[in-house]
């Protein structure tokens, strides 16, 4: 397509790079005004003339062509007027054209990503505080293969720590494998509360869950089987939790797998004079950085966090050798990353610049947040259920008649619980509430899904085949609603590159959104199904190339677009 701002740059007669030209040049936000302007108040000191001056000289001086047909000089602005239906001409010609591919680009092409999202918890519930880090990990995964990255997901088990000993004490003193095999995490889940409710009047259980997760280390057979068994338990559950979200993985390695990997790194961080010893505990001092120190070893010899996550690095950078490792992480863990990163950067490994925190809000109840420790969750499996079930309910009532009737419930569900936790910036903070999360009006995944399912259904009853030559009549494109529609179908491809540079996916949940309305407001005013054929099948393109974004857009959040409501 073409490139309307560097058209433009090569129109302007100013002495300036060309490349700081383009950047300064930007779609207006009203298109009475023209389609794109150029301030011109940062030449006011080279020609030493008022803005105002400088827009008029300048408009005087381009010549207009099939891509630009107006310049207009307003108020120290050069306002630019491109040839609209050849604009929206072209836009449809491409999406027709590119099919599910539109969007897609090559950028990424020999390049790897690491996405390190998700994490789930051995033997805790997989609770709506999941929901930000998979959604959005899972988005970004998406996105960057539709890029040409070589994507490798990844979930970083927490699968290490006192509090497999704690379940092993918990599990011998009031479980039963019967009950957990059937009842799954839930069953794990009541144990490690009961385990925290008995601790504090019994203190000495809290020595028998250190005895037992040494055993752990020291790969004691009872200890061994029952820390597998647990896992096992676990990953069935949250598996199906992932597959009804559209989630995949590449690598399941977590802290444990990293558990005989961290002498090499502690190793090397002391051959490079980074590790001091304070109290008996082994750090490296980031008080020149403005930081706490990075505790590596505990005075008892056992590892930490940031050890743990020192070792993966390094592990992945040569398992995978990436250009950039993403960590999917609540912002609460801010300065863990940065300490970490820093330690990295510190014994001089040219690729620390290129691990990132892509920190995200958390998300509490109504009455306080949430503990696994005390019971207090809100299990992510239950949201979608109550969400499946409330679509049910809306899809009977509306179209009782139709097919897959189940099916087309949890892709609405499903979806509208996704996109609730990738509508807004990935830093806000939420307080879940159901009355949100299922609010199937306004600017939610249902209304995207039905838009699409409405464009479909327009398609259907023109009868029109996908192969069908047709005859246009291109003067129907010459109204504001398809512009302001095929302009936001236009920005498609850069949105999505946009979001994989910002690591927002929600830039191109936003971008649905308005399409979905521009889509309304110009169904609205503009009949499809008319007499005129040759009109009719204009603004059938223009649905057809809405159907198709708006169905490519919703698959790279992992949402599903049903072809019927």
């Amino acid at each position: 397509m073409i490139d309307y701002k560097k058209h433009i740059a090569n129109l302007i007669n100013v002495d300036l790079d060309k490349d700081e030209l383009v950047n300064l040049i930007a779609p207006t936000a009203d298109d009475n005004f023209g389609d794109y302007a150029f301030p011109c108040f940062k030449l006011a000191k080279v020609m030493r003339m008022s803005p105002v001056m400088i827009a008029q000289k300048l408009a005087s001086e381009i010549v207009c062509d099939d891509v630009v047909t107006k310049v207009e000089a307003v108020n120290g602005y050069l306002n630019f007027f491109v040839n609209r239906n050849a604009m929206v001409q072209e836009v449809l010609g491409e999406i027709n054209s590119q099919g599910d591919k539109y969007g897609n680009s090559d950028i990424g092409a020999g390049k790897t990503i690491c996405i390190d999202y998700s994490s789930v918890n051995i033997c805790k519930s997989f609770h709506i505080g999941h929901l930000s880090t998979t959604a959005i990990g899972s988005a970004l995964y998406k996105i960057y293969n539709a890029l040409g990255y070589k994507v490798v997901g990844i979930n970083h088990l927490g699968d290490y720590g006192t509090q497999f000993g704690k379940m092993i004490v918990a599990f011998k003193l009031w479980g039963d494998r019967e009950v957990a095999e059937r009842e799954g995490v839930a069953e794990l889940q009541r144990l490690y509360v009961k385990f925290h409710q008995e601790e504090e009047t019994h203190p000495e259980l809290t020595d028998m869950a250190r005895e037992w997760f040494v055993k752990i280390e020291k790969g004691d057979e009872e200890a061994q089987e029952l820390f597998q068994f647990f896992k096992k338990v676990t990953l069935a559950d949250v598996m199906e939790i992932y597959d009804r979200l559209n989630v995949n993985f590449d690598s399941w390695n977590g802290e444990s797998f990293f558990n005989d990997k961290m002498d090499g790194p502690l190793d090397m961080l002391r051959e490079k004079g980074l590790v001091t010893v304070n109290q008996g505990a082994q750090i490296v001092d980031l008080a020149d950085y403005n930081m706490p120190p990075c505790l590596l070893v505990k005075s008892d010899g056992s590892s930490l966090y940031a050890t743990r996550d020192i070792a993966a690095a390094i592990w992945r950078k040569k398992e995978y050798d990436f250009d950039k490792c993403l960590y999917v992480v609540a912002y609460q863990q801010n300065l863990h990353f940065k300490q970490f990163f820093k330690v990295l950067e510190l014994a001089n490994l040219d690729w620390a610049k290129d691990l990132v925190h892509v920190a995200y809000g958390m998300v509490s109840l109504e009455d306080g947040a949430m503990s696994t420790r005390k019971g207090n969750v809100v299990l992510l499996r239950d949201v979608i259920n109550k969400a499946v079930a409330k679509s049910l309910d809306i899809i009977t009532a509306k179209n009782p008649n139709l097919d897959n009737r189940q099916k087309v419930a949890e892709q609405v569900g499903v979806g509208a619980v996704l996109f609730s936790a990738l509508e807004n910036s990935k830093i806000k903070d939420i307080t879940f509430t159901f009355d949100r999360v299922l609010n199937f009006d306004g600017e939610t995944a249902p209304y995207l899904q039905y838009t699409h399912a409405r464009c479909n259904s327009i398609v259907a009853k023109a009868g029109l085949s996908a192969n069908a030559k047709i005859a246009v009549d291109p003067s129907a494109f010459d109204n504001i609603e398809t512009v302001r529609l095929c302009k936001l179908l236009r920005s498609f491809p850069q949105i999505v590159k946009d979001s994989a540079t910002k690591y927002e996916p929600c830039l191109i949940s936003g971008l649905l959104i308005d399409i979905a309305q521009a889509f309304n407001r110009f169904y609205i005013e503009h009949r499809v199904i008319c007499d005129d054929v040759a009109v009719q099948n204009a603004r059938l393109q223009v649905v057809k190339a809405t159907a198709t974004v708006l169905k490519k857009g919703l698959a790279l959040l992992g949402i599903e677009a049903p072809e019927k409501m």
